[in-house]
């Protein structure tokens, strides 16, 4: 089976199971599945129900897809997301965003849980993703081109949507939401970073790190999408003072954030 023919598999089933047909993609990250509370008039579909569809398999990650609406919008939200260091190729991890691109998807909101760099940060931050570096040697362009969905050299000088980022900032500061900004650095993990590279990542401007993102939002460019990013920061990258980062205190520190996140959410989906 071709490529396209496995997109159009999930297309297929996604729409037979739900009348709501998406605008906007909300993607969650590790523990934040909370973060879009409950939609209205909503329909759950298992990743593994759905042709073709990658499965999560980290812990913090429902693997569930939930369609319906928020704040008046027609919205798909993916609880959970996929990783390179699990074993998915680029071309995995960027199927969802051209599945629902298919549907009609014109905008993605995507957030993670993210180490802060250096001790600016506090652990529960949020942070509004201005642009980001991609240190995965990975991209989920590579390959032959579908001319019909972009360029071959798509250009990402405005990767994050100027204009959401500063809708973000907006409605966070009118919500009394606090909100720092900055740049994320993806990296492929799935072994958390040595003092020596946290140095690196913050010299070359990086304000957090992380192990998703930046495969999707290359993706959703490619396809012509506008994108905004928020991360939660679930820990403090310190090299002066290196604390042992956890999967179980990320998780745990994101679900303490995930009612900021999502109000600020909701907020925006509203104003879109």
């Amino acid at each position: 089976m071709g490529f396209y023919d496995k997109i159009d598999r999930a297309v297929l089933y996604i729409k037979d199971r739900c009348n709501i047909r998406p605008e906007i993609l909300v993607m969650t990250g590790t523990g934040l599945g909370k973060s879009t509370g409950t939609l209205e008039d909503e329909t759950r579909i298992p990743y593994g129900y759905i042709p073709e569809f990658p499965i999560s398999t980290v812990s913090g990650h429902a693997g569930e897809l939930v369609l319906g609406r928020l704040g008046g919008k027609n919205v798909a939200v993916m609880r959970g997301r996929f990783h390179l260091y699990e074993g998915y190729s680029p071309g995995d991890i960027a199927f969802p965003i051209r599945v629902f691109h298919e549907m009609g998807v014109k905008t993605l909101i995507l957030t993670n849980a993210a180490g802060g760099i250096g001790p600016d940060f506090e652990v529960g931050d949020l942070m509004g993703i201005r642009d980001h570096i991609n240190l995965t040697g990975e991209n989920p362009l590579v390959g032959e081109n579908n001319n019909a969905w972009g360029p071959r050299f798509p250009d990402m000088s405005a990767a994050y949507d100027p204009a959401l980022a500063e809708l973000v900032k907006k409605l966070a500061a009118a919500s009394g939401v606090a909100l720092r900004e900055g740049v994320y650095v993806g990296l492929k993990g799935p072994s958390f970073e040595t003092p020596a590279e946290i140095r690196f990542l913050k010299t070359i401007g990086g304000h957090a790190v992380g192990m998703s993102t930046v495969m999707e939002v290359i993706a959703a460019r490619h396809l012509g999408m506008r994108v905004a990013g928020i991360s939660t920061i679930t820990n403090i990258n310190d090299p002066d003072r290196p604390q042992i980062a956890t999967l179980e205190s990320i998780v745990e520190e994101a679900d303490k954030a995930s009612l900021r996140l999502e109000k600020l959410l909701t907020l925006l989906v509203e104003a879109l």
